[in-house]
């Protein structure tokens, strides 16, 4: 991932907050404690070799969910935004996208050079990737590609 930017409040979001608190609200319960908003986002610009810029709108501390690394929104604001191949299959996780607004095309292929399988989602869809396979997601529509991502781990 290149081009990491970690911060939790800023103008540089400004737009991106406004743009995804259009379609959901940005606010999590943690259970036994107060509703509050996202803890972070997360910039990445040409994120695992894609195109443009991913937003990562982090939703919980990591200490918050058991055997979960992330939980957060993966916003793709503008037509052609990527996330590049990748894996997770270094830290055995698995990973559900589930498309909250938007058209995306998903990829995804077994290995670093296997037949490329490709499907368009929208709003509802679910996406279950394996820990084994790479994986892809472009913006394909005018309007942002909002999707929430879990992840899970197993050590």
């Amino acid at each position: 991932m290149s081009g990491t930017v970690i911060l939790s409040e800023g103008v540089e979001f400004e737009h991106v907050i406004q743009e995804v608190s259009k379609y959901i609200r940005l606010y999590v319960m943690p259970f036994g404690k107060d509703e509050r908003a996202f803890t972070r986002i997360d910039k990445r610009e040409n994120m695992y070799g894609g195109k443009g810029t991913v937003h990562m709108i982090q939703m919980f501390e990591q200490k918050e969910l058991a055997n979960n690394r992330l939980a957060a929104y993966m916003v793709l604001l503008n037509k052609g935004d990527e996330s590049g191949f990748h894996t997770h299959n270094e830290r055995n996780e698995e990973e559900l996208y589930v498309v909250v607004h938007g058209t995306g095309e998903y990829r995804e292929r077994t290995g670093t050079d296997g037949p490329i399988r490709t499907k368009t989602l929208q709003k509802g869809d679910i996406t279950a990737i394996s820990s084994i396979g790479y994986h892809s997601i472009e913006n394909m529509g005018d309007e942002p590609l909002i999707m929430f991502v879990i992840t899970t781990n197993n050590p």
